[in-house]
């Protein structure tokens, strides 16, 4: 079986075994069914036919026993020459058949009748086509070979069902060909196999195509949480190198004053902070993915919260010698948590304040159209390359890792905002024009 992902890339061996069971389990499953499936028909069809075998063979029997008793024409009896009556009472123009050694198997109305005396000795036949005492004599051989009241036998390609009775002469055999009702069992037989071998050639692909789909999802899953555990390392490596660095310093100069070491001091710290701080961003969404389903949501007033939000920064955004310009419609309300929206406004606002370039510009709009809330927030600067902006909200995920780094962040931003907008039932999405603008949207069912 190939190595290869939906995507054509290598799959891990991991994931291949995994894959590999889906398939087993998913075909073993299927057989069993196809084959309690097959059987059943099988079954039914069997008993039918067998049910038609006996019921013909009841009938024929009653036909001959009542040419016995003389109440038919053509008796046919030959004192035991084998000969038959080839053309009596009983004949209803059949064409005549070679026996058991025709080359074409006899029709379903091809019977004949033996009758013996008491010592096995045959002395009467009747049949509805051209036989030889041969024939008589293979056929009475092998129902007294059986030493049952009924049963069936094969000669020369043919397949005959007998059953045998007692009379007022002897012992009576009556024999019709069931060749053709036994062919269909055959040829039922045949189909499934057939049919069974073509179906799982076709499901074997389907089977190993699905189940490719069906682990993609947990493939994917494996590989975020690979990706972050080693992002987490390597976010949370970084400070411990300069805490202990600036350790190592601090030990070396042991008998230097507090106040002269304050310069390490204050780098441990900063550092220990952006680890709390880091660790804290994290232990949050994980809360937020494990409480998503419990979310107690209330109808809030959102242009009163992002207003709020727009006076709180309005400082910040002056420090830096940027323009904001914002536009908010009033009295928008939404269901969900006010304490987090007000957290993904500050977030998008953060984010655009660090991002923008000198002198320039940030916008920010909520209004309600098309049925929904949209809150927008731009900003003038280098913005985002194409290829970046499907990944920008995944965890530790920077375009720029030097210049984000010694902003302060670490990449966890904007993951914790799309989490907070999913459980408020919302959708978070980016559009950038490089060198120019960059634009994030919040949307909300109003």
């Amino acid at each position: 079986m190939g190595g290869l992902n939906m995507k054509g890339m290598p799959m891990n061996p991991l994931f291949k075994k995994l894959r590999n069971r889906f398939l087993i389990v998913n075909l073993v499953t299927i057989v069993i069914i196809m084959l309690v499936a097959f059987a059943t028909i099988y079954t039914i069809t069997y008993r039918q036919v067998h049910d038609e075998i006996g019921m013909d063979l009841e009938r024929t029997t009653n036909m001959y026993r009542s040419g016995l008793n003389g109440t038919m024409p053509g008796s046919g009896n030959t004192g035991g020459n084998g000969s038959g009556s080839q053309n009596g009472g009983f004949d209803r123009g059949e064409p005549p058949m070679n026996g058991f050694g025709g080359n074409n198997a006899p029709e379903r109305s091809v019977s004949f009748m033996l009758l013996t005396d008491a010592s096995g000795a045959l002395i009467d036949t009747e049949s509805r086509f051209s036989m030889t005492e041969d024939d008589y004599a293979q056929a009475l051989a092998q129902a007294v070979a059986d030493g049952k009241d009924s049963g069936g036998f094969t000669l020369s390609n043919s397949r005959w069902t007998f059953q045998k009775m007692q009379t007022e002469d002897g012992t009576m055999y009556v024999f019709i060909d069931t060749t053709s009702r036994e062919e269909i069992l055959t040829t039922l037989i045949y189909a499934f196999l057939a049919v069974g071998l073509a179906m799982l050639v076709v499901l074997f692909f389907f089977s190993r195509f699905f189940a490719n789909r069906s682990i993609e999802p947990v493939r994917e899953a494996f590989e975020k949480q690979k990706q972050f555990i080693g992002d987490a390392s390597h976010e949370l490596k970084t400070p411990l190198a300069v805490i202990n660095t600036n350790a190592d310093v601090l030990l070396a100069n042991r008998d230097e004053t507090i106040r002269s070491q304050e310069k390490w001091l204050r780098y441990i710290k900063s550092e220990t902070e952006r680890m709390a701080k880091l660790t804290g961003d994290l232990l949050y969404l994980t809360e937020m993915d494990d409480s998503r389903s419990n979310m107690v949501q209330a109808r809030f007033d959102l242009s009163d919260a992002v207003e709020n939000v727009m006076l709180t920064m309005e400082a910040v955004v002056f420090e830096k010698d940027l323009t904001l310009d914002y536009e908010i419609e009033p009295a928008l309300g939404i269901a969900g948590s006010r304490e987090q929206i007000v957290q993904v406004t500050m977030i998008l606002l953060d984010n655009a304040i660090k991002y923008a370039n000198a002198q320039g510009r940030i916008d920010v709009s909520l209004k309600q159209e098309h049925g929904e809330i949209a809150l927008s927030v731009s900003n003038t600067g280098e913005g985002i390359p194409a290829e970046h902006l499907p990944r920008v909200f995944d965890r530790f995920y920077r375009t720029d890792q030097s210049r984000t780094r010694s902003q302060g962040g670490h990449g966890l931003g904007l993951a914790i905002a799309r989490s907070i907008v999913e459980q408020n039932k919302g959708r978070i999405s980016a559009k950038s024009t490089v060198g120019e603008k960059t634009t994030f949207t919040v949307q909300f069912p109003a």
